[in-house]
């Protein structure tokens, strides 16, 4: 048999691999030997296997992830997982472009603190609609300071509002006048100051101006005006939770999925802040196509565990006729979009099934 196979060395030697490497693949089931000599534990490879680790030689040094490699040289469903990996590099490199434009920003900031300023014009109404469409996800925690309020990021043409409770997120999106080209580091503005804001608006006229300052936020009608300070720290980075790949998409109507959460079945598990017990509403996909809510699922549908209330609250924040829901799978964040509206949308972390 060993005169048919190749010894390990000899597939280290063709491949470019390394022995060691090869053990860490076959312990992975990556890339596993064809035979294992049952005495010395020496591994051999069928020259076809060649290929196959020349082939991961190509998928390490582009960065795809250990499952997706492993999907591939399987055969499941290569072109798909080849093009979304695509996706994240080019989303990553838009990323990168996005924080070396910041950086610059904030060096040309610190010499010129008067540019440090920005004033931006937005309508009323959007920017009601937009902070109803976030506020539900904003942190509530004071040990989480730098998540009790909605960030301000202006991006180009438009303003991007965020939050987040680190169990959910939401974004939404308006036009701004005054806006940069180039992405400006975002406010943070506090909780108590969002609200003032949207009290502020049912009475305020068509346009609203925005100050948003290194340490100052302020919104101005010409009846009303508020102000605040805003704390000194980062917002974490939202962009790795908008960079998904999901494998199932579907349109719904809305109040048909609010009815279907509020009345069915639900498990209690720890799913809460701080380890609480809380309701966990199950969405299943089942084999044609229907969504639907049951406490305990096969495990060949897909389906994802979530927490109730958050659920609930994501929905109602949506608040249109039909729903785009994007799944991913049972350890994916899912996505509740309103279609048409691109850049509102909020995810939410899924719970892990015992």
């Amino acid at each position: 048999m060993e005169s048919e196979l190749h010894s390990i060395g000899e597939l280290a030697r063709a491949s470019g691999l390394g022995v060691g490497t090869l053990r860490y693949y076959d312990g992975a089931e990556v890339l596993t030997p064809a035979w294992v000599d049952p005495q010395t534990g020496y591994r051999w490879y069928r020259p076809g296997q060649l290929a196959d680790a020349r082939l991961l030689v190509r998928l390490r040094r582009v960065g795809l992830p250990l499952a997706d490699i492993r999907a591939v040289l399987a055969g499941h469903d290569a072109e798909r997982v080849l093009d979304a990996h695509l996706r994240r590099l080019e989303d990553g490199l838009a990323d990168a472009r996005r924080e070396l434009s910041l950086i610059r920003t904030t060096i040309e900031q610190r010499e010129h603190p008067m540019t440090s300023t920005l004033h931006l014009t937005v309508r009323a109404d959007r920017l009601a609609a937009a902070l109803d469409a976030v506020r539900f996800a904003v942190c509530e925690d004071p040990d989480h300071p730098a998540l009790t309020g909605v960030l301000f990021e202006p991006d180009g043409p438009v303003l991007r509002l965020v939050a987040t409770d680190r169990y959910r997120m939401a974004f939404a999106e308006l036009p701004a006048l005054g806006a940069p080209q180039q992405p400006a580091p975002g406010t943070t503005v506090p909780t108590a100051l969002v609200d003032a804001l949207r009290a502020l608006l049912p009475a305020a006229p068509a346009e609203v101006l925005l100050t948003l300052g290194a340490d100052t936020f302020r919104a101005e009608t010409p009846d009303h005006r508020i102000e605040g300070a805003v704390p000194a720290t980062d917002y974490p980075d939202h962009r790795v939770l908008t960079r998904l790949d999901p494998q199932h998409r579907l349109t719904l109507p809305a109040a048909a999925l609010r009815t279907a959460v509020e009345t069915g079945a639900t498990r209690t598990l720890p799913s809460g802040p701080q380890g609480a017990d809380c309701q966990v509403t199950v969405l299943t996909l089942t084999e044609d196509g229907h969504l639907t809510v049951t406490a305990d699922p096969t495990p060949d549908d897909p389906h994802i565990a979530l927490n109730r209330d958050f659920l609930l609250d994501a929905l109602r924040a949506a608040h249109p006729e039909q729903l785009l829901l994007e799944l991913g799978g049972p350890i994916a964040p899912l996505a509740i979009r309103t279609p048409g509206r691109t850049g509102t949308f909020s995810v939410l972390m899924p719970v892990r099934l015992p």
